[in-house]
């Protein structure tokens, strides 16, 4: 399968809604979100977002179009870190079509989810999302501690924090 680019998925969400008759919104999380930042892109063949809409609806709309979906209702919910809270109403618009609207994380929020799961890729976005929009690793650590305080109790938490030192002090030593 061709990778998923925004295009694609921007027609795709215009078809949704053109044939289904329902609107949607997404707020988008995973490698697609990372180009709309304008820095980079990096193959995917997936979308990852919050949905606000009928979500089954468009799942079952994008497995028929041939496009893996990691949707939900509540992003947040995706790690046993929460995201800082707030997040929802901190995100930006990204595009806008009748009856479609797509938006994106603040970046620090951005960065935060892409901590949480800590994957290489992951932490290559985080970084490319702080060099773009100057992120400090002060605020970094600033939106880490909101996540954890809105988190439960948990060992992953211990993991997360550590994780969040070290990218922080990768963030010190960039010139």
């Amino acid at each position: 399968m061709p990778p998923l680019t925004l295009g694609r998925l921007k027609q795709l969400l215009r078809d949704f809604t053109q044939e289904t008759g329902a609107s949607i919104e997404l707020i988008l999380i995973g490698a697609l979100a990372t180009e709309a930042y304008g820095v980079g892109s990096r193959s995917t063949g997936d979308v990852d977002a919050e949905v606000h809409g009928p979500l089954d609806l468009l799942r079952e709309f994008l497995e028929k179009a041939g496009v893996p979906a990691d949707l939900g209702a509540n992003i947040s919910g995706w790690s046993v870190i929460a995201l800082p809270p707030g997040y929802q109403a901190r995100t930006r618009p990204y595009y806008d079509a009748p009856g479609v609207r797509v938006r994106l994380l603040h970046p620090r929020d951005y960065v935060i989810a892409k901590l949480r799961r800590g994957t290489e890729d992951d932490l290559a976005d985080a970084r490319r999302v702080v060099q773009h929009f100057r992120l400090t690793a002060e605020e970094i650590a600033q939106a880490a501690a909101a996540a954890v305080a809105a988190s439960p109790a948990d060992t992953a938490i211990y993991l997360f924090r550590r994780l969040v030192d070290s990218f922080c002090e990768t963030l010190g030593s960039d010139p």
